[in-house]
């Protein structure tokens, strides 16, 4: 029997797959497995006080009783049901509930449990959105409704179709969503699909997807990163004064009480009496440019943010009146751009005037440069922190630790396949921490630091921009920066896909470079949990970018001609740069860079050093930078290289071979005073290591030969 309650949900079962027509006309029905009062979220932790929908539910299923990641939108934590067709319904329910506890007892009992972790909402509405386009494609191939009547050809050319259109990872989703069709056809009333289309083979062969040491994610091209970075870290140190400041007046003036109000008329006349007050004028944006802006004249005058100077008021009005006194004093000269504060910053333009850098924060224009100084807080620590999106937008106030082992750390949680959600620290330079203390400066939110800053008297909800796409983030700041560089005076950055995780991927290509950066990365980017050394994803993390290797390799050669050119200006400052045959053919050259400069630029004494410098620079110096000692090695003519004596070079190698490099014996070696520091302090530790007590015989030769080597260098430079 049917209860009332029952109606609309009748108690009908899918029959057998010889009478499918019957099932297609069917009601919703009741689960064969599941009872309609159970929760759905089941084993997991879950917030006190909030409801979990239960399996009767045919709508849709909030999960807000499971923690919500502040990345993730209020309409991406909840499946929805009453979009699939009717004769779906019941069996898109019966899949999300097994997938949200594959362990339960029902699936247990009749051999149906999945081996594999609880499906996060997330993941669950991954799986659903699968199954409509499944559906919607077998709609349009005639095929019918219920997966029994689906063979596993259909499910191989439907595959392959998306495959055409769609990313590998979207056709994985979709074989994922199939599977499920035949892992849990026992447990869905009626059945499912009857046969695995790809038995033995993983949803990533089937999607063409094969797994890769190589990070898929691709690197931010430098034409893009540098003006991004730039304008970001601008916004933060040098706009964000103003734009708070702004923002504080604001929120002071819109806060102010307003009592018994005075006719506007005297209100305005009183108002304009002080001698400082004037007219605010638009410029643009909200208003046209240089009519008044009532709004704000009403905000400053302490009426509130309403339509206080009304345009539709009659002219004989007290509005009226007073809109036209305000005229008036306008006509008078008493007008000026409009902004909640004044002076501010000023900025070199690319017209090569300078002012401000903005013609005025009005209320309008607030917002938008509040948000736009939130975008670039993120922006600047997704970039150089390397923490990722979900991990950006959980940090909360006081977040930011003085000292984590020695250096500036920032506090957030760990997400990414860590159910437990436990305390990260990431290591941060002293800007990104300071970005941190801007945004949570900016934001309304009484937790969260990349919240919407929130403004009073605005309509919409403090939060609605808490969940907003951090992609899109990006995407309106760069905008934003291009459509104002006239002003700013920031760079345009190239129209390009810029992406929060392209950031981390960036940074690690960029620190890759670094010697022994592989372990460092590991810990930074958290792939060493397990151990202290970088695994596969790191080097993956770090791998070389084409786009980006002439730059650095532009980079470095210009970080050693810089060291070349202090050596070239100490030598002509009369100081000593080196000793030994080495440093008398650098100066040998030096002397002679100069001698052309000299003649160049007919100059009695002194060359012009610009002229000295790129003579330097096309002298084509050959010199290698060391710890212990420089090299002058010329891989044109190596004579007198010791390290290329009796040695057997490997093939492609050129420059000289450093591990069997001898300062003190070669004619390329360079030994600076520096160097020489360096070589009396290890002649002392020799001595002081020889006079120990009972030293072992060849443990004392070992020493005394060492020392014999390290004196070599020294005598050759003190002779």
């Amino acid at each position: 029997m049917t209860s009332p309650a029952d109606v609309g949900h009748e108690a009908v079962r899918d029959p057998a797959p010889s009478s499918l027509h019957g099932y297609l006309t069917a009601p919703l029905g009741l689960s064969d497995v599941f009872d309609q009062d159970e929760p759905v979220l089941q084993g997991r932790p879950l917030l006190p006080g909030v409801e979990i929908p239960s399996f009767g539910c045919t709508d849709r299923w909030p999960f807000e009783a499971q923690r919500r990641p502040a990345n993730v939108a209020p309409s991406g934590w909840v499946a929805v049901f009453d979009s699939f067709p009717r004769e779906w319904n019941l069996r898109a329910r019966e899949i999300s509930m097994a997938v949200l506890n594959p362990q339960h007892p029902a699936l247990v009992k009749i051999g149906a449990d999945l081996d594999r972790d609880p499906y996060q909402p997330g993941t669950v509405n991954g799986a659903l959105s699968g199954l409509r386009v499944l559906i919607e494609w077998a709609r349009e191939a005639g095929l019918g409704l219920h997966p029994a009547a689906w063979s596993s050809s259909d499910m191989h050319r439907f595959v392959a179709e998306k495959s055409e259109t769609h990313s590998t990872a979207m056709v994985r989703n979709y074989v994922g969503s199939i599977r499920l069709l035949h892992e849990l056809a026992p447990a869905l009333t009626g059945g499912g699909l009857a046969a695995d289309p790809w038995p033995g083979r993983s949803a990533r062969a089937v999607a063409k997807d094969p797994r890769s040491d190589e990070v898929s994610t691709p690197n931010i091209r430098p034409e893009v990163w540098f003006p991004l970075i730039k304008a970001a870290w601008t916004y933060i140190d040098t706009f964000s004064a103003d734009i708070i400041g702004a923002r504080d007046t604001h929120l002071q003036l819109s806060s102010r009480p307003i009592g018994p109000l005075e006719p506007l008329p005297d209100h305005v006349s009183r108002w304009l009496a002080v001698a400082h007050h004037a007219i605010p004028l638009h410029h643009g944006g909200s208003g046209q440019a240089g009519e008044p802006n009532w709004n704000l004249l009403a905000e400053l005058m302490g009426r509130g943010r309403g339509n206080a100077f009304s345009t539709r008021a009659r002219a004989g009005s007290q509005i009226g009146r007073a809109r036209e006194i305000v005229r008036q004093a306008l006509a008078a000269g008493r007008g000026r751009p409009g902004s909640l504060i004044e002076h501010l910053a000023e900025v070199d333009r690319p017209d090569g005037s300078r002012g401000p850098w903005h013609p005025g924060i009005d209320p309008w224009v607030l917002g938008h440069e509040c948000r736009a100084l939130r975008a670039a807080c993120y922006i600047f620590v997704a970039a150089l922190s390397m923490m990722r999106d979900s991990e950006i937008r959980e940090v909360v106030r006081g977040s930011v630790v003085a000292e984590f082992y020695g250096a500036p750390a920032l506090v957030s949680r760990k997400r990414k396949q860590d159910p437990g959600r436990p305390i990260e620290h990431w290591w941060v330079i002293e800007p990104v921490a300071r970005a941190i203390l801007v945004a949570e400066e900016l934001s309304a939110h009484p937790e969260l630091v990349f919240a919407d800053p929130g403004l009073p008297g605005s309509t919409t909800r403090i939060n609605s921009y808490e969940h907003s796409i951090s992609r899109k983030l990006i995407e309106k700041f760069i905008e934003h920066v291009n459509d104002t560089a006239d002003r700013t005076g920031l760079e345009r950055i190239p129209a390009d896909k810029v992406a929060p995780h392209m950031f981390r991927k960036t940074m690690s290509m960029l620190v890759a470079t670094e010697p022994g950066a592989e372990i460092a990365l590991g810990l930074q980017l958290k792939h060493a949990a397990t151990r202290a050394l970088a695994n596969r994803s790191t080097q993956g993390y770090g791998a070389s970018d084409a786009n980006w290797a002439r730059l650095l390799d532009t980079a470095i050669e210009d970080a050693r001609f810089m060291r070349l050119r202090d050596l070239y200006d100490r030598h002509h400052a009369g100081a000593v740069i080196g000793y030994g045959p080495g440093a008398d053919k650098l100066t040998h050259t030096f002397d002679s860079v100069k001698k052309a400069a000299l003649a160049a630029t007919r100059t009695a004494k002194t060359g012009d050093k610009r002229t000295e410098y790129d003579l330097l620079h096309k002298a084509r110096v050959t010199l290698r930078f060391g710890k212990l000692n420089h090299c002058t090695l010329d891989q044109n003519h190596p004579e007198g290289a010791k390290c290329l004596e009796e040695a057997v070079v490997p093939a492609g190698h050129t420059g000289p071979l450093i591990d069997r490099c001898q300062p003190g014996r070669c004619h390329n070696s360079v030994i600076t005073p520096d160097h020489l520091k360096i070589w009396k302090s290890e002649e002392h530790s020799l001595l002081t290591l020889l006079e120990t007590p009972k030293i072992a015989p060849c443990r004392g030769d070992q020493l005394t030969q060492q020392l014999d080597d390290v004196r070599s260098v020294i005598r050759r430079a003190e002779k």
